[in-house]
């Protein structure tokens, strides 16, 4: 039996609103490893950090105190950087996730992924490019958060439960997703560099390659929930599905032909 991983949680809470904690390890539980450290790092005699105090009990996350000691200075990004360099020597994990929108955890993220660990980020949209890229996947909160809520919003309304809200989304959270067009040229290239004679390649493949080209790739970015969804609605793609004997379908896509509409 294959060995389950472990996976440090590491949180700038400075950096990150608490109204996403549990978006965050809902999405976390997909993941294979199991979580061993959950940790939080902000000045919590600051009364901005005040509303946190409630969900860290409820996610048994402990919290360490950094004083802001001069003004200007981040001392919180420090300690978190510090406790990630212990607990990646300590040897307990195979994996951190890293929350925060701040590009100081760039060469953290990367000086990890150096060393064989998974690295998991996850901010707000607002978070630099350098510090998606390094990290090996990212996931944007307001997807996150968006996403589940709208599960919640159809699961209510399959239930004929009155919802007001069809997205099931904080105003906040709405109208931003990102342009399936933008997107296209890159599939285009997956597919025919991966095609077979036929010209179609199994989308499991495209899936692979998209994330290790685009770290920050998620299908709910553009609002679909599976890669299928999102092929098709680009119109461009042929989608194949083959049937197998007792096993599940594989999907297989192709570029479309001129005065093809399959």
């Amino acid at each position: 039996m294959k060995e389950t991983g472990s996976m440090a949680v590491l949180i700038d809470g400075e950096n990150v609103s608490e109204k996403y904690l549990k978006f965050i390890f809902e999405e976390l539980s997909n993941y294979e490893e199991n979580i061993t450290y959950k940790r939080i790092y902000g000045d919590w005699t600051d009364n901005r950090l005040s509303s946190w105090k409630k969900v860290l009990l409820d996610y048994s996350i402990i919290p360490i105190q950094q004083y802001s000691y001069t003004s200007g200075k981040n001392s919180t990004d420090s300690a978190l950087i510090i406790d990630a360099m212990d607990i990646l020597y300590s040897g307990d994990v195979t994996a951190f996730c890293i929350v925060s929108s701040d590009s100081d955890f760039t060469r953290l993220a990367t000086r990890l992924r150096e060393s064989s660990m998974r690295v998991v980020g996850m901010g707000e949209r607002k978070t630099p490019k350098a510090f998606i890229s390094a990290c090996e996947s990212f996931k944007y909160l307001e997807v996150l958060s968006s996403s589940s809520l709208q599960d919640t919003a159809e699961a209510k309304t399959q239930n004929q439960t009155t919802v007001t809200d069809s997205n099931g989304t904080a105003a906040g959270d709405r109208d931003q997703k990102d342009d399936i067009a933008d997107l296209i040229p890159i599939i285009r290239r997956i597919v025919e560099e991966t095609c077979d004679e036929t010209g179609f390649t199994y989308l499991g493949t495209v899936g692979n390659l998209l994330q290790r080209k685009l770290s920050d790739f998620d299908v709910r970015n553009y609002g679909y929930k599976t890669l299928t969804q999102l092929v098709r609605a680009a119109k461009v793609f042929s989608v194949d599905i083959r049937h197998q004997n007792g096993l599940a379908p594989l999907t297989y896509i192709a570029i479309k032909k001129r005065g093809n509409h399959a």
